[in-house]
């Protein structure tokens, strides 16, 4: 018998802390190559063309993709109308906007998406101020993961927040679209819509998962989306739908030790930075490669495919009919 006299508990930590070093290292090595896949993969908008004298409205751009979408149109110089619920928040990223670009037209509006007399006086605003809206950028969202919530006008609010409230401002700003045609709308879904599906029977879901309505009002999107472009064409408005990515924010600072460890490595291996996340978004805002192109979704600025569901044409114009008692929309009000 061969006995291992040389073994000790100093010897056995020193090789508990390499093979230790070790992992950490090639777990770096992993994310690093991630990264790059990423970063090689990733799409990004090429496109140089300028904006000057065009008018762009970005809903929830006092944060994330919204923040960065709208810098990007103002370097561009685009008039650019940050439609914002945190008017606080709003106007320290607008003083950041201005002083980056060097482009002093950029305007803050107050809009709570979730409250339908909200949309509606800030669309009143922007139609009396402005005389033309060349893109609308319904980027703006929420998602009410654990506590159920409806707000002042009986609507659940994720649902109120994503869909029915841009539903109901894409209506009150319509005839500026049309009047500044070629103009285009963009609207920021997500690929979590996979799932999800949409009950028809139970459009106002206030008693359902919150966490599970987010994927439900994005599915609600893509349907809105289509329903949208159909109805616009041959106006000179477009209408496409995005899908940013997964999206490295600061929401994922909430998550406690040790739980935010792994979760740490995930973001920081497969999620996008915001300015990422945005580019498809800009994409389908400036891009020639869209010009005149409408109803479809895009992921990583390129055209993507949907689920044969979320097409269903017979549906979709089912749902917009609903919507529009959902929001009260008004005889007065532009019809699409």
């Amino acid at each position: 018998m061969i006995i291992m006299s040389s073994w000790s508990p100093e010897l056995g930590i020193k090789v508990y802390g390499l093979a230790a070093s070790a992992l950490i290292g090639a777990l770096l090595f992993l994310i690093l190559l991630i990264r790059l896949f990423t970063y090689f993969t990733l799409g990004v908008c090429r496109s140089q063309k300028k904006m000057n004298g065009k008018v762009v409205v970005v809903t929830g751009a006092n944060s994330g993709i919204g923040k960065e979408t709208a810098m990007d149109m103002a370097r561009r110089g685009a008039r650019v109308i940050m439609a914002c619920r945190n008017l606080e928040s709003g106007n320290k990223v607008r003083s950041q906007i201005i002083l980056e670009t060097k482009n002093p037209n950029v305007i803050l509006m107050k809009l709570d998406l979730s409250n339908l007399n909200s949309v509606r006086e800030f669309a009143a605003e922007v139609n009396q101020s402005e005389k033309r809206l060349d893109v609308l950028i319904h980027n703006a969202g929420m998602a009410n993961t654990f506590t159920k919530q409806t707000t002042m006008d009986g609507l659940e609010i994720t649902m109120a927040t994503n869909q029915y409230g841009p539903f109901l401002l894409t209506h009150l700003l319509i005839d500026l679209l049309k009047k500044t045609a070629p103009s285009r709308i963009v609207i920021v879904a997500s690929e979590l819509y996979r799932f999800a599906k949409l009950n028809l029977d139970n459009p106002n879901p206030v008693n359902s998962l919150p966490a599970y309505l987010y994927y439900v009002s994005k599915y609600a999107n893509i349907m809105f989306t289509l329903e949208l472009a159909r109805r616009l064409k041959g106006t000179g408005v477009t209408a496409n739908c995005i899908h940013p990515g997964m999206i490295d924010s600061g929401i994922w600072r909430n998550v406690p030790f040790p739980l935010n460890l792994p979760l740490k490595l995930i973001v920081k291996g497969f999620f996008k930075s915001p300015k990422e996340g945005a580019q498809t978004t800009i994409y389908c805002a400036v891009s020639e490669e869209v010009e005149g192109v409408s109803g479809k979704y895009f992921l990583d600025c390129k055209e993507n495919g949907l689920s044969e569901g979320v097409q269903d044409m017979a549906k979709n114009k089912k749902y917009w009919e609903i919507c529009e008692k959902l929001v009260h929309l008004q005889a007065s009000d532009p019809k699409i």
